[in-house]
């Protein structure tokens, strides 16, 4: 598959990271040159310096013989100028655009694809509201992915002292076995697709798949109490924490938003009912504590300083906020802050990594989520008549190392499977995956006569 790739930036770079270890034909085009000179040192791409906007430099990157163009520079003009380029320069390809500005996500007749040939819009700030929702509805979740319209999640837990899972092997999960399965544990900076044999350990990140109607049961005997959220405070009233707040104003929980830009705060006070809209500055201790700070079960910071982000959490948790979350742009930066204490981290930038993904994998590929670490994925996949996962049991299957299936989803069932489980068509199955190996469950997922 051929892809061009308009912007470096974060999200440009690991989508083409991803997309280089896999062996994919990727252009990028940038007209930073630092932003190429990183891709040029760190990945084995070709790059064009230059905008995306040029008819000529998209002529250069090969459009007409691209199969799908990623528009992900950081101006949302750019990236619809891009796509109305190609639109007239290869009718036939996929487009993908990443847009920030609501206003044109308002409009969306005038960002189709008869118009301007966009397939997909991708909507970073949207989806970080979604994550953080998700993360509300799970206490002590350091991530909440939703597949197959939320009836199964993929939840990851740190494993934190005094949890019962501690130094327990995968085998020895007997009680939970048929609610659930450990697809991935991150230790550090290492994945591990796991077996039977593997021990859980202190401080790991463990990801498992649990259908929704056994959540319940598999938290209390997982030591996690239930507990609904009462008081949640965010910092930042940008694009994201109003979003945020908007949603929550129509819910019973008590929710404050604080932001310093008083013209900001005055214009959202209008907006909402409910939630309370505080002038003043998050990374201030006494405002935090004439708040009750102490009180609140979640806190919330998505401020555009990602710095100030997480001295605000710190500051949050030191002054007895239950839980924290995060929002942090640099990907580099996420294991960093896991490190020093961090709860939970939300970013833009892996939002729009994830759902860009999803159109780029081959096969009937419904949904992608890069765990953290970015080492590994979590795939939702449709099984289908003619791909060579059907109609076997699993033990038969010659699934690469590095890769599980965590569930599959008939119907209304939802199989938490062994070796002895047979795939069906049109089953939809969740997917853990090493980088290194996704390219081969593709090929165990792709429809052969999709290609004649």
């Amino acid at each position: 598959m051929k892809i061009i790739i308009v912007g470096a930036g974060e999200v440009g770079f690991h989508i083409a990271q991803k997309l280089s270890v896999e062996n994919q034909d990727v252009v990028l085009i940038d007209k930073n040159s630092q932003k190429i000179k990183r891709i040029n040192e760190n990945l084995d791409v070709q790059t064009l310096l230059g905008s995306g906007t040029s008819p000529r430099l998209l002529k250069d990157a090969g459009i007409k013989e691209a199969d799908m163009l990623v528009a992900a520079a950081d101006s949302d003009e750019v990236n619809l100028i891009s796509c109305l380029l190609s639109k007239k320069l290869n009718p036939y390809m996929y487009k993908i655009a990443r847009l920030k500005n609501n206003e044109y996500l308002e409009d969306t007749e005038f960002f189709s694809r008869e118009i301007l040939g966009i397939d997909h819009i991708i909507n970073p700030q949207s989806l970080m509201v979604d994550s953080i929702r998700h993360l509300m509805e799970i206490p002590g979740a350091s991530d909440v992915i939703n597949f197959v319209g939320g009836r199964i999640k993929l939840i990851g837990f740190t494993v934190t002292s005094g949890s019962p899972l501690i130094n327990s092997s995968l085998s020895s999960l007997k009680n939970v076995k048929e609610q659930l399965l450990v697809g991935a544990i991150i230790r550090g900076n290492n994945v591990v697709i796991p077996r039977g044999k593997d021990i859980i350990k202190e401080d790991d990140l463990v990801y498992f798949v649990v259908s929704r109607d056994k959540l319940g049961h598999v938290l209390e005997i997982f030591n996690i109490k239930e507990e609904n959220l009462r008081r949640v405070m965010i910092v930042g009233a940008g694009q994201t924490g109003e979003a945020l707040a908007i949603a929550l104003d129509h819910t019973r929980i008590g929710a404050k938003i604080i932001d310093k830009d008083a013209e900001r705060c005055h214009r959202l006070a209008e907006k909402l009912k409910r939630v309370i809209v505080i002038n003043g500055d998050g990374t201030d201790r006494d405002l935090l504590e004439e708040e009750n700070i102490k009180d609140v079960d979640l806190l919330v910071t998505i401020t555009g300083d990602e710095e100030s982000n997480v001295l605000i959490s710190l500051l949050a948790k030191g002054l007895g906020a239950k839980r924290t979350v995060t929002r942090i742009s640099k990907l580099s930066y996420i294991p960093i802050v896991s490190a020093i204490g961090i709860d939970t981290v939300v970013s833009p930038r892996l939002s729009a990594i994830r759902a860009i993904l999803q159109y780029i994998r081959r096969g009937k590929i419904v949904s992608v989520a890069p765990l953290k670490g970015e080492h590994a994925e979590a795939i939702e996949a449709e099984a289908l008549e003619t791909s060579a996962i059907v109609n076997m049991p699993l033990s038969e299957i010659k699934f690469p190392k590095g890769a599980i299936v965590g569930a599959i989803v008939r119907g209304e069932q939802i199989i938490i499977p062994r070796g002895n489980s047979i795939v069906r068509p049109k089953d939809h199955l969740i997917i853990f995956a090493l980088q290194q190996v996704v390219s081969k469950i593709e090929k165990l997922l792709t429809v052969k006569l999709e290609y004649f």
